[in-house]
């Protein structure tokens, strides 16, 4: 070890001033190691966050870590480290004496293990989810991660494991227009999103979640996922928008408006083709148009007295210009409009417009062709205006009691059996 990491401190007990400023300074931080995650995660989950870190003999902090507790029975207890810790993975040094002290503090605070899983590609891959040829990859940092003794939890291709191994990234810086962002979305994606322009759908990037957790229900259900609960997600709202972590997208529409302007456009065409003003060789596209009105109407008539409603909502979540898309939800109506692929639509032309690095979809499968629950059909969805499919290095334990880590799924099991 050098004589530099020699004199570096290790601090249990950063300020929040102190993690905050460090994670705002770190180029490559995830929302999911943000201040604003952890005091959302002890209000709503039961876990407690600890923020840690290494300084400098300049006592300027050179990593971090948001470390979240979780305790056991008989004193014992974990910690799950999302997204890995706030470092440079490629300074082996700097990462050997961070792990160092990270397995001393496992020891004295009686701790089985840590996880950790950082969003570091692992090797760029095809449509397919192969590895390129001859392409970048980090499995030098994979190597260095084993040899600190580290235990690598496998590479899983669904959603196993805490958070999702593959992803699709959008990255803007090449993109220099609009148009080239718009060429490069499917012309099915593209096609939906002009459709929903005939709705008037209003759109607003600083929304709330006061209409988000009944839109989500939906969701969760259709595609067999865990919806948290509404204390949940206002609670990250409020710690993210104090942090300027979040930022939600409403997309809504007005119901008045929305009858009215059918009934209009049906009483018209209705109209027109009893007066014989359909030529013969329109006939057919506006019988089909006047049957797709006809549904239309009924279909708004119990919203013919409502104004502007929420019909999509998602939750985004933010780190030093580059955003996650975390969490979606809307109704019926919002799937007729075609509010979903819209607010998808809105939150590339945000990201670019205000110059984000990139906007990433937050979780995939590393299997596009696998039939477990409906993964497939959501990996199929995203890619369709997801850009970049890319794989992450995955999640990797730092273990400190081995027995225990051994047999702790077991005594796990034993203990809620008897707890209930």
């Amino acid at each position: 070890m050098s004589e530099r990491n020699d004199i570096m401190k290790f601090v249990e007990n950063l300020t929040p001033e102190e993690y905050r400023e460090f994670f705002n300074s770190f180029p490559y931080s995830h929302f999911l190691q943000s201040y604003a995650w952890g005091e959302a995660i002890k209000e709503t989950r039961g876990k407690i966050p600890y923020y840690v870190g290494l300084k400098d003999e300049d006592n300027k902090l050179v990593a971090a870590a948001l470390l979240l507790k979780k305790n056991l029975p008989f004193g014992l207890c974990y910690y799950y480290c999302s997204r890995g810790y706030l470092i440079d993975f490629k300074n082996k040094e700097l990462l050997k004496t961070f792990t160092e002290e990270i397995k001393k503090y496992l020891k004295k605070n009686n701790a089985i293990y840590v996880k950790i899983n950082p969003e570091i590609m692992y090797q760029e891959i095809d449509k397919e989810g192969n590895r390129i040829p001859d392409s970048k990859n980090n499995i030098d940092i994979f190597d260095n991660l084993i040899e600190l003794g580290y235990k690598h939890q496998g590479f899983v291709k669904l959603h196993e494991n805490n958070e999702p191994r593959y992803s699709f990234r959008r990255y803007f810086e090449k993109y220099n227009s609009i148009e080239e962002i718009n060429s490069s979305i499917s012309k099915t994606f593209m096609k939906t999103v002009r459709r929903s322009y005939n709705y008037n759908l209003k759109v607003n990037t600083d929304g709330n979640v006061d209409d988000f957790f009944e839109l989500n229900k939906s969701n969760a259900l259709k595609d067999g996922f865990m919806q948290y609960s509404d204390n949940f997600y206002k609670t990250l709202y409020k710690y993210g928008k104090k942090y300027n972590n979040v930022m939600v997208f409403n997309i809504s529409v007005n119901g008045k408006e929305l009858y009215k302007k059918t009934k209009e456009d049906y009483d018209k065409l209705d109209d027109d083709f009893k007066n014989g003003l359909i030529t013969k060789k329109n006939k057919a596209d506006s019988t089909e148009k006047l049957e797709r009105l006809k549904k239309e109407l009924e279909m708004f008539e119990q919203y013919k007295d409502q104004d502007d409603m929420v019909i999509c909502s998602m939750i985004n979540g933010i780190a030093n210009k580059q955003m996650w898309t975390m969490y979606i939800g809307n109704n019926k109506l919002g799937e007729y409009l075609f509010a979903v692929n819209r607010v998808y639509y809105e939150t590339i032309l945000y990201c670019f417009e205000h110059k984000y690095r990139f906007l990433d979809l937050y979780g995939t499968v590393g299997d596009p062709h696998t039939k477990h629950r409906n993964l497939g059909g959501l990996h199929s969805y995203k890619e369709k205006f997801g850009d970049t499919y890319i794989e992450f290095i995955g999640e990797f334990d730092l273990v400190n009691k081995p027995l225990i880590y051994k047999i702790l799924p077991y005594l796990l099991k034993i203990y809620r059996k008897f707890k209930r």
